[in-house]
């Protein structure tokens, strides 16, 4: 079980995988907090708002997961952020901020759990 109270941006545009997610990481203990689309997530980190982790989507409405995470690690440097795609793995290499991991999408749900676990405070 993931530390109780790790909070973690949630940036998804797929209902379906959106929900899988959140109840898995509320399952889990966290608190989640969801952006449909890449303004709201910058408009989250721009409040801000706390979170221990990033996860978002790279083909996003309005504002991509690249330039998302850029954002936050302006506003958060040690923010570790994890990437899905099921596309753009390939441009992680020269699109992907520092110490970022990707997943690839499609994805077992235990795997993510395993790669936010490594991500959060005190796992690193």
């Amino acid at each position: 079980m993931l530390p109780v109270s790790n909070s973690i941006l949630l940036v998804e545009d797929e209902p379906v995988l959106i929900l899988t997610l959140e109840e898995l990481l509320l399952d889990e203990g966290c608190r989640v907090q969801i952006a449909q689309n890449g303004t709201d997530a910058i408009n989250a980190l721009e409040a801000g708002e706390s979170f221990d982790v990033l996860v978002t989507d790279i083909r996003l409405p309005h504002v991509n997961g690249w330039e998302i995470a850029r954002r936050a690690r302006e506003l958060l440097p040690d923010l570790p952020v994890i990437y899905m795609s099921g596309d753009s793995t390939a441009d992680h290499g020269a699109n992907g901020v520092s110490c970022s991991v990707m997943l690839s999408k499609p994805f077992a749900l235990d795997n993510f759990l395993q790669v936010v676990t490594a991500a959060m405070p005190g796992a690193r």
